[in-house]
């Protein structure tokens, strides 16, 4: 009998039972059409080709009321995961408060999510490095788990006017780039009142 097969059955059997797993974004909501051209900076930012509904869960802001991504319906909503401990989430933080800025009259609204296990480390960490206006979510729990990964930070993920999941970037990029605005400018044309 070959040695290897038991390996092997093993090996075919849980690859059969991660496949089983239903995903958190399984249910396909409408096809979005042709994505938008994207400019260099934005190679990396994946345009579903169908919009995935997500569980609907809720955060906690700084001042532990309960707060949700519903409330922001009718806009083109970017979710930006982020640690104090992850360093180039350091370096995304004044782009954050920039583009937030430069879209407060349009169909726009960024969500910052801090997956901090102690949030009594955020406003430390915003104090020391000059971050006293921006505000963030928390989720201590990691619930964001059940509706986008959060194992690779910053990450930030794009939900369209009904709340459903339209886009993604995993990793760091420059948002200062020229290029940002006019792609995000597309994407809440495409999205915000969809």
């Amino acid at each position: 009998m070959n040695k290897l097969l038991p390996f092997t059955m093993l090996l075919l059997t849980g690859s059969l039972h991660l496949n089983a797993i239903a995903s958190p974004n399984e249910a396909k909501v409408y096809e979005t059409g042709e994505p938008i051209a994207k400019p260099m900076v934005m190679s990396r930012f994946v345009e579903l080709h169908n919009a995935r509904k997500i569980k609907d869960i809720d955060f906690k802001d700084q001042q532990l009321k309960t707060v949700n991504l519903k409330q922001h319906q009718g806009k083109l909503v970017m979710v930006n995961l982020w640690a104090t401990w992850c360093a180039p989430c350091i370096k995304e933080i004044p782009a954050m408060q920039a583009i937030k800025a430069r879209n407060k009259d349009n169909d726009f609204a960024l969500v910052p999510i801090s997956i901090d296990e102690d949030p009594a480390n955020i406003q430390p960490f915003f104090e020391k490095h000059g971050f006293g206006e921006y505000a963030t979510w928390i989720d201590p729990d990691k619930d964001i788990d059940y509706i986008m990964p959060a194992d690779l930070l910053p990450a930030s993920f794009f939900l369209d006017g009904k709340g459903n999941l339209v886009g993604f970037v995993r990793g760091y990029i420059d948002w200062t780039d020229e290029g940002i605005q006019p792609y995000l400018d597309g994407l809440i044309a495409k999205y915000a009142n969809r």
